[in-house]
This record gives structure tokens, C-alpha cells and sequence, in this order.
């Protein structure tokens, strides 16, 4: 880094110097999804993706979460630019959400691009943000940085691997991969260009570690769409196959299984929409493929139609789950239809999933998942893939990411063993120094966390709002209203609210007032004259009552607003 100047306000300590190549992640370091990875040199900086994670019920009100963008937005005119590896949500899905603060162009291939724009045309900011399409295996140069975009495999079309070039050397940023032979939808990886990285003492690598835990090769697409089509013949009625809308191969594995097997094909659910027409203006559906749309699918009787759905991840609005409860406007499920899982349960979403899958069980509808038939395979690099890429490569230094610590730790071992010279586990916030014939080296911690999408406003995880928010799920909420004089006297009883104990007996509920006004109204009259004339005191001492007899009556301390009211 720079050398630190004792006057901050002329000299940004975390300048990027010009003696090395400057490593930081926001996110995606020790953690899947919500990735976000700054390179810095020369005094500017290059952000790689820029994405989002969802929440779970330990967090209500709250959908989308991303990284804490502080660091680079207050360095924003020393950003020279945003480029993205592909188009998943964990990767792109922040940018509406973030860019304002940024105000940088975005770099991307055509279908990322595409997929972008659909997302910013819904919140009215295609034409706010410059986007600057990137041809297949093209390249661009931004201040000290030139990137190479370089074909990769995975879920989705056009994944690119990404060759940063520096002054200092070059690292070969994966983004998402897998090596399948048999791509059904774009261009195989690029191997030769992998390959010839290991001829050029490439500097460092940033690893995919997802699958890392995962013995053996992830598997090709070609293997699912097989199985659709002997599985198809297998069922009377209706069948449902639920996806991540993102991987337009399944979508059309799904069309031509069905197809084979006389039947229509339905997309139901506003994302997979959104990915099909973005596939289509590409050029990865063909003409000839016709997906029906959900008012035309009710009319085709239950053995001619497969419905793609969303929802494989147990999402509350997505449109399985209206189907397994039966609140779908135009669709509807009957026994003896059924449901095929072909995704993976991402860690987090399993209760939620358990939850679709249970209320579609009690309709007498069968699920299939891929431990009962090869319906899925991984987009991500397991240990054969991985060990495949270090040894074309052989980059001086390993950082592994896109994972939690264990698939690092993993991930890392599996360096070691294909002799990497050095390996090192990022974290979020750690500023790691890359030089060439050196080992990597911490130099320094940044601001870095959550912000997340609370209603219409992004806002720190960390704001009150949402500690407040945790308590009263866990312990109910009481508002107390208190009326005395400015001598201190009560003038009538306490009026009190208690929400979320979970008490529908009219009777129950008045009693639990009656209680809490009773300790309300003890506290009060106990206290000292020349407190009772100060509202703060009387604040704390009613707002203690109150908690201490709802905890003595249901092991609970509710949030407790106490308004006073002096007349």
C-alpha cells in the first residue's frame, strides 16, 4: 500500500501503490454468494461483480442482502470500471441496487448484458447505467488493467473466466465454472488458453470453491437431459420441473424430453420469462423452440404438458409454492401429478424447501429429487476439476473463494497438493498484497459487511431498525400509555397493548393487561415524588414492570414503548 500520511484528509491510506497488485474482497470470501472483489494498483481500483445473497426467516422483512459497498464508494473516482464473469444474482444482482453509489461503466458479453438491462428496465435504470457490451474472448483495457475475457463452462450461458494483466503480473479470476465436455448451450471452455497460463508465471489464481468438499467431476448436462427423456415416459399425468431459471440448457433439456414424449412445455414464474426472451435475442433458443405461457398451459390436458416452474429453492412468492398451497390464479396441481427437483438445495434454504415439498405431499403429489434420479448436476468445480485447473495453470499463489471457510480450508489443501508455492484464505475486508516471487501478504482490514433491501431502501445491516425487528419476533411487543400531571400523579389507568404472545383468547389477552397494568401501576406509585415528575424515570421504571411480569408470565421480555403524556 502507499506509505500512510499523517494528514487524512489529503492522503487516502488505502491508495493502492504502485509496488504490487492489491487484492480485496467485499464479498464472496467465506461465504457462497454476494460476491464482490476489488483489484487495486497504481492508485485505482477494478471491481469483478458486484452481487447479492437472499435472506432467511431469521431476518423478516428482509429479501435481498448484499456486500457493504463504503470502502469503493467513498474511492469512487479512482474506479476505473465494473466487469462482470457471468449473469447469476450472487454475481450481478446488487448493481440496481448499489451503482448509484458507483456511478461506473459495467463490462459484460452480450447475454449478461441482456439479463442486466431486463433487471435495470424495472427500476427504470437502463439508461442511467453504461453498460459496454464485450465480445466472446474479448478484451478491454481500464487504466492499469487489461482483462481477458476467457470461455468457461457452468449453469448459465456465456460464464467467463477472467485474465487480469498488470505491471505485476496477471491472475486468472474464475468467477463460477465446471469443465463439462458436453455443453447443450454455448461455447465449450476455453482449455487452450488455461493451458497456456501455465507457460507464463501466471501471479495468482482467485478459485471457485463451492463444490470443493466434493469428490470427483461435477458432471455434464448432457447426462440430465437423458434422464428427462427416459423419466418422462414414466408418467400419466402432469409433471413439474423446478429449476434455477438461469440455466437455459435445462430449460431446454425440459422442452426437448417433453417434446419427445408429446407433450407442451409451460414456463410459469416472471424470472424464467425474463431469461428466456434474454437467451432468445442471443441467439441460444432456436425458432422452433416454443415455450407456452401460463394461461395457455390450462387449457392443455394433464398428460400433454410439463410445467417448468420457480421455486426450487422453497421461495414464498415463487410459483411452486403457490401450486403445493393451491393459491395459483391460473394453475392448479391434482394427485397423481408430479414435482421433479432438478437444482441443489443452496445451504440456508433447506427448511423452506422441506416446507413446499411437505405441503405437496399432502396433496398426494409425488417429488422427485436428484437422490432418486441423476435430474441435477452442479455448475460448480468438484476436487477433479479443481486439481485440473491448478495444474494447467500453476499460478504462484492460490486465493480461494466463493465459499464458506470449510470449502476454503479444502479448496486451499487441494492447492497444496498440486504444489501451488503459496496459498492464502481471504476473508471480507482483508487487503492482501501480491507481488511476484513473493508469498501473499495481509497489509490491511477495510469497512466490509451487509447491506440489504429493506421495503424501497438499502440501508447497513447493522441499523437498529433491524435489532429492534429480531426482538419483537422473539418476544412480542407492549406499548404503555401513561397520563399524570405535572406533579406526578396518574390521572387514569394505563392503556397497554401486548402483541405476539400468541394469545387468541379474548379473556387471556384482557388478563395479561390487567397484570401488566397492575406492575405498571405499582412501579409508578412507588417511585419517589421527584421522579414521578420526570418522564425519562418514569419511562425506565413503567418499561422494567413491564418486561419483568410478562417474563415472570411467559418467559418473555417484550419490546416496550412507554409514552408519557403530561397534562
Amino acid at each position: 500500500m502507499s506509505k500512510p500520511n499523517k494528514d487524512l484528509y489529503r492522503q487516502d491510506l488505502y491508495k493502492p501503490g504502485d509496488d504490487a497488485l492489491y487484492f480485496l474482497p467485499l464479498g464472496g470470501a467465506g461465504e457462497i454468494g454476494m460476491n464482490l472483489t476489488l483489484y487495486g494498483t497504481q492508485g485505482k481500483w477494478l471491481m469483478v461483480d458486484l452481487g447479492v445473497t437472499f435472506a432467511d426467516e431469521t431476518m423478516p422483512g428482509i429479501d435481498v442482502i448484499m456486500p457493504d459497498p463504503t470502502f469503493i464508494a467513498e474511492r469512487k473516482n479512482d474506479l476505473v470500471g465494473l466487469v462482470l464473469t457471468h449473469g447469476h444474482e450472487d454475481h450481478l444482482g446488487a448493481i440496481e441496487y448499489l451503482w448509484p453509489q458507483l456511478e461506473c461503466p459495467v463490462y459484460a458479453t452480450p447475454f449478461t448484458a441482456a439479463l442486466l438491462r431486463a433487471k435495470l428496465k424495472e427500476r427504470d435504470l437502463q439508461h442511467k447505467i453504461r453498460i459496454i457490451e464485450v465480445p466472446l474472448s474479448g478484451t478491454v483495457k481500464l487504466g492499469p488493467f487489461e482483462m481477458q475475457w476467457v470461455n468457461i463452462t457452468h449453469s448459465i450461458p456465456e460464464s467467463n473466466c477472467i485474465i487480469i494483466k498488470t505491471k505485476h503480473g496477471n491472475v486468472l479470476h474464475t468467477g463460477d465454472w465446471k469443465f463439462d465436455p458436453t455443453p447443450l448451450v454455448g461455447n465449450a471452455s476455453d482449455v487452450e488458453t488455461l493451458k497456456s497460463l501455465g507457460s507464463k508465471n501466471t501471479l495468482a489464481i482467485v478459485m471457485d470453491s463451492t463444490n470443493a468438499m466434493v469428490p470427483g467431476h461435477s458432471g455434464s448436462e448432457k447426462e440430465v437431459r437423458e434422464e428427462f427423456r427416459k423419466l418422462f415416459r414414466n408418467y400419466q399425468n402432469r409433471i413439474v420441473v423446478t429449476c434455477f431459471s438461469s440455466n437455459v440448457a435445462r430449460l431446454l433439456s425440459v422442452f426437448y424430453a417433453a417434446r419427445e414424449n408429446g407433450r407442451e412445455t409451460a414456463l410459469v414464474g416472471r424470472s424464467l420469462w425474463r431469461m428466456e426472451q434474454a437467451a432468445r435475442d442471443t441467439g441460444y433458443i432456436p425458432n422452433d423452440v416454443r415455450f407456452l405461457n401460463e394461461e395457455e398451459a390450462g387449457y392443455v390436458p394433464r398428460d400433454k404438458v410439463v410445467y417448468i416452474c420457480t421455486g426450487s429453492q422453497g421461495e414464498f412468492r415463487a410459483a411452486l409454492t403457490k401450486l403445493a398451497t393451491d393459491s395459483h390464479q391460473e394453475l392448479t396441481l391434482e394427485e397423481g401429478d408430479v414435482v421433479m427437483y432438478s437444482s441443489r438445495e443452496i445451504p440456508g434454504n433447506e427448511k423452506a424447501i422441506a416446507k413446499v415439498q411437505n405441503a405437496l405431499a399432502r396433496q398426494g403429489i409425488q417429488v422427485v429429487t436428484d437422490k432418486d434420479h441423476s435430474i441435477h448436476v452442479s455448475g460448480h468445480p468438484c476436487q477433479d476439476e479443481l486439481t485440473q485447473m491448478y495444474q494447467w495453470v500453476r499460478p504462484q499463489i492460490a486465493l480461494p473463494v466463493h465459499g464458506e471457510m470449510r470449502h476454503q480450508m479444502e479448496n486451499a489443501r487441494i492447492a497444496k497438493l498440486c504444489q501451488i508455492p503459496h496459498t492464502l484464505i481471504p476473508s471480507n475486508g482483508q487487503i492482501i498484497r501480491l507481488a511476484a516471487n513473493d508469498a501473499p501478504e495481509k497489509v490491511g482490514d477495510v469497512q466490509s459487511g451487509r447491506w440489504v433491501l429493506d421495503g424501497i431502501k438499502v440501508r447497513p445491516l447493522s441499523d437498529s431498525a433491524f435489532k429492534d425487528r429480531t426482538k419483537m419476533m422473539w418476544n412480542g411487543v407492549a406499548v404503555v400509555t401513561m397520563v399524570v400531571d405535572e406533579k406526578g400523579h396518574l390521572l387514569v389507568d394505563p392503556q397497554i397493548t401486548i402483541k405476539g404472545f400468541g394469545v387468541d383468547d379474548s379473556a387471556r389477552a384482557e388478563q395479561d393487561r390487567n397484570i401488566a397494568r397492575s406492575a405498571v401501576i405499582d412501579a409508578f406509585e412507588t417511585m419517589p415524588k421527584s421522579q414521578r415528575i420526570d418522564d425519562v424515570a418514569v419511562q425506565h421504571a413503567v418499561k422494567n414492570a413491564v418486561r419483568r411480569a410478562m417474563n415472570e408470565r411467559y418467559g418473555k421480555k417484550p419490546v416496550t414503548e412507554v409514552h408519557v403524556m403530561r397534562v
